[in-house]
């Protein structure tokens, strides 16, 4: 089939949540780069949503892949997995915590924190169930991650909501201390609103946080959906503010495109998961499971935390010599390959994601008109560079008109 063929199956058949997409069929990957039905070449600036962070093709990943499917995709979690406790040993020599229990999705990691930090309390026989999130978060879609979701936008089509969860403005601390009582049971923090438009938590605020945490016996959640697997420059984003979490979430990265996700808790907060309270049927299965050791055993091994540092300074700052040349830009903000450039609302963000698809370049547009950069951890300076010309030339295109 060509584009306009899948295009019309698509229309037809598919439920339209994802509305006009853009008008683009991939046909294969190679590093930071994809191609579609066509032959054309794209630089990929979003990496599937901070997800491909080996880009397309890596050796490692691939043969990870295939060598798993060959031997056993799934069985279920009636049996011990190799490829499941091997993955959750690395995510906890290399973390905060202490156990780990994988799902399929960011939603689904986050509903397990939700219900982890809920039973945890529970146990001891304390009514403490209510949750605190913040104003711009997004957790997930699912109706309990929508609720914590700090995004009215996301929530009024499914209302009647699930309770407990109470929303205050994001990196305000004296706003959280005015809603906890008896009843509070976590706190749940994004460290870089990634859907938000790219909005970074204060260091202090995060500090005090952790400490507000522990005075008041509440558990601490951050929401690693987008930040972990090294797309900060840190392997966890939390990594980057000094602070022990209770309990952390993952996803995107950490499957390199397969579907994983994870809960990751210290004890003794992860013991309240005990037989029969939470499951999933294709949690961790081997597949998925060899998807992520061969991710994060290549981000170790490859020194892909210390280059996303590196690259991601280089990027900011040609970003923020963007930012001194077009008035319309208003600031650059993020860590690492996560980075994000706040447009005037005069300047069309969605405009400006189209005619960089039509030049060849892959970017989002999020938030406040926010244009989002999340490429593959593999993008190499050349192609930074090359995106930041074509940017200017877009730029100065509209300055003129």
């Amino acid at each position: 089939m060509n584009t306009q063929d899948i295009i019309a199956l698509d229309k037809k058949y598919y439920m339209n949540t994802f509305g006009d997409r853009l008008p683009v069929v991939f046909e294969y990957g190679h590093k930071s780069t994809l191609y579609d039905k066509e032959g054309k070449a794209y630089t990929d600036f979003l990496g599937g949503i901070a997800v491909n962070v080996l880009g397309y093709g890596h050796p490692n990943h691939i043969e990870a892949i295939l060598t798993q499917a060959k031997k056993l995709i799934h069985c279920s979690n009636l049996f011990y997995i190799e490829s499941q406790a091997e993955l959750a040993r690395l995510l906890v020599q290399n973390s905060f915590g202490d156990r780990v229990f994988f799902a399929n999705s960011g939603a689904e990691a986050n509903e397990g924190a939700i219900k982890l930090a809920r039973k945890y309390f529970r146990d001891m026989g304390m009514n403490k169930y209510k949750i605190i999130t913040t104003d711009n978060s997004f957790h997930g879609r699912t109706l309990t991650t929508l609720a914590a979701t700090g995004q009215k936008k996301y929530q009024i089509p499914f209302l009647p909501l699930p309770p407990g969860f109470i929303t205050v403005p994001f990196n305000d601390l004296e706003a959280i201390k005015k809603v906890i009582d008896d009843e509070t049971c976590a706190i749940m923090i994004e460290l870089i609103q990634g859907e938000g438009g790219i909005i970074e938590a204060d260091y202090e605020y995060v500090k005090s946080l952790e400490k507000l945490c522990r005075e008041r016996e509440i558990l601490l959640i951050i929401d690693e959906v987008q930040t972990g697997m090294g797309r900060t420059g840190k392997l966890f984003a939390y990594q980057h503010y000094d602070i022990l979490p209770d309990i952390i979430t993952l996803a995107k990265g950490l499957g390199g495109g397969v579907p994983i996700s994870a809960v990751i808790a210290r004890e003794p907060v992860a013991s309240a998961f005990d037989p029969g309270s939470h499951g999933s049927t294709f949690g961790g299965n081997p597949l998925a499971c060899s998807a992520g050791i061969a991710v994060l055993s290549t981000i170790l091994d490859e020194g892909l935390i210390d280059r996303c540092a590196g690259l991601g300074d280089y990027f900011k700052a040609k970003l923020n010599a963007l930012k001194d040349m077009y008035g319309f830009i208003k600031e650059i903000r993020g860590k690492g390959l996560m980075l994000g450039m706040e447009l005037d609302p005069s300047v069309s963000g969605k405009e400006i994601v189209n005619i960089a698809l039509s030049r060849g370049y892959i970017i989002n547009c999020t938030g406040c008109n926010t244009l989002r950069f999340a490429p593959p951890l593999v993008i190499t300076q050349e192609e930074i560079d090359k995106l930041i010309c074509e940017l200017d030339s877009i730029f100065n295109d509209i300055s003129e008109v």
